[in-house]
């Protein structure tokens, strides 16, 4: 009897949970003028025709077929996905306060418990946000001594390409050691060498989280509810964030003892010092936990998409030639051999162009990050409730036929105008826009010009021998990734 009333009792919160999502499901559907979609299943709703590593490519054909605002049902979470550079800027900078919130995604909320920077909701997020912002500035962000420490580890990473003597290499986490070296001068004001196991062990799950964050068990875990006891890998990627964890507070602790406010050496002391400032107060935002998400999400953010992007740019070198051929004369042309600086920029405008090209062909970050309305509101003719999950696709603004001439092919003309001149293009936008535009795209432009520039003054780039048709794809991942391929640097005669 007793293992019948436990069936029969187990079998009845099933039957409700179901019923439940299904309601939740329908009810939503028929909501009045909330945007139409595909028609979805009961439970799974849209989860069957959704390409789950990679739901931009879905996203982007629903987008032909329902317009450029449109719903989807993954699951039990109803989404509206925005399409379209004018649709997409709309949202996100004339409707900024409306579209201004993150929504709770189940990973993100296991690691970062709603704190940090890019997944915090409410004031937690102004407050870190706001510190981030000035303490990155404090220490840098866009002014010279930020210049010198990305151009000493330009000369770093030269040395560690030269060393390759133009041999088939691998350069995935040789680009992320030199990235992911700027962050950690800011953070704890010291670069570490690149055989160093700290620097090891920081990008090696920063690499392995951001490509299990765009698994299908991940996936599955955000959407539906009881994927969260089953095995997975947000088993995997929440045991690297608690190790990752670990490291920085070992870090934070040995900074304390030797904690100095009139002479902070990078961002860990300046957390420590404010923390000391507001101890007293019960309310404070800088505590222990919002330190350790916020220097875990600039390792995260900071490193991948940045050295995520320059792996691109020399891919694209190698598959154009010609192109790479352009840059090439031009750095000889305005620098020459001298040191590659940021005030070289606004004379070359070709090596500008591939620059901006790269970031958009290569989509990085094709679906964006996630908004949130924070108030009901009536956008393009359509009911959006307070708490609706927004997906800004920012493939199909970078790609947007009618902003870009050639979107489907890499094309730095795009940026170009008839006399070979710098332009900007409104519709580039990788760091997205609006409220929740990414903190760090002052650093990121600079270190994208320094490192790129200064690889391609000290080398040509190649395919490995016996290659003729050389070809990378994406891998999958939180980001757009390219797939791992060997490439040889040979050295250019100075």
């Amino acid at each position: 009897m007793d293992f019948q009333f436990s069936a029969l009792t187990i079998y009845g919160l099933v039957f409700l949970a179901l019923l439940y999502i299904a309601k939740h499901f329908t009810s939503n559907a028929s909501m009045k003028n909330f945007p139409p979609g595909p028609r979805g299943l009961p439970v799974i709703g849209n989860l069957h025709i959704v390409n789950l590593t990679r739901p931009n490519e879905t996203y982007m054909k629903l987008s032909k077929q329902y317009g450029s605002v449109f719903s989807v049902q993954m699951g039990s979470v109803k989404m509206v996905v925005l399409a379209g550079y004018e649709t997409v800027k709309s949202a996100l900078v004339d409707y900024a306060e409306e579209f201004g919130e993150r929504p709770q995604i189940p990973i993100f909320e296991d690691i970062n418990y709603g704190c940090g920077v890019p997944f915090a909701h409410g004031e937690n997020w102004k407050a870190m946000r706001r510190f981030t912002l000035a303490t990155l500035r404090d220490f840098g962000m866009g002014k010279k001594t930020i210049e010198d420490r990305i151009i000493e580890e330009c000369g770093y990473m030269i040395k560690l390409f030269e060393s390759l003597e133009g041999k088939p290499s691998d350069l995935t986490i040789k680009t992320s050691f030199a990235i992911g070296n700027i962050i950690l001068s800011i953070v704890r004001g010291q670069r570490l060498d690149y055989q160093h196991p700290l620097l090891l062990k920081i990008m090696t799950i920063v690499d392995e989280n951001m490509r299990l964050f765009g698994s299908r068990s991940t996936a599955l875990y955000n959407v539906l509810p009881f994927f969260r006891y089953l095995p997975g890998a947000h088993s995997k990627i929440k045991q690297n964030i608690a190790d990752l964890h670990a490291v920085i507070s070992a870090e934070y602790k040995n900074h304390l003892k030797g904690l100095d406010r009139d002479d902070q050496r990078g961002f860990l002391d300046a957390f420590l010092v404010k923390q000391q400032e507001e101890k007293s107060d019960p309310r404070t935002y800088f505590h222990e936990t919002n330190l350790l998400t916020v220097v875990t999400s600039l390792f995260m953010a900071g490193t991948e998409t940045t050295a995520v992007t320059i792996r691109w740019a020399i891919t694209y070198m190698i598959q154009n030639p010609e192109i790479q051929k352009k840059v090439h004369e031009e750095i000889d042309k305005v620098i020459g051999s001298a040191q590659p600086r940021i005030e070289h920029r606004k004379t070359m405008p070709y090596t500008n162009a591939v620059i901006h090209e790269t970031q958009r062909f290569a989509n990085i970050l094709p679906m964006n990050l996630p908004r949130e309305t924070t108030r009901d509101v009536i956008f393009q003719g359509y009911y959006l409730p307070k708490g609706t999950y927004i997906v800004p696709l920012l493939e199909s603004v970078l790609y947007d036929k009618t902003q870009f001439q050639k979107p489907d092919s890499f094309y730095p003309e795009h940026f170009l105008d008839s006399n070979g001149g710098f332009v900007k293009n409104a519709a580039f936008m990788p760091f997205s826009a609006g409220k929740r535009v990414c903190i760090g795209e002052t650093l990121a432009k600079m270190e994208l010009f320094l490192f790129f520039t200064s690889l391609m003054q000290r080398f040509t780039f190649h395919p490995p021998p016996n290659v003729t048709d050389f070809y990378v794809k994406p891998s999958v991942g939180l980001t757009n990734p390219p797939v791992t391929e060997n490439i040889c640097c040979v050295p250019r005669s100075q």
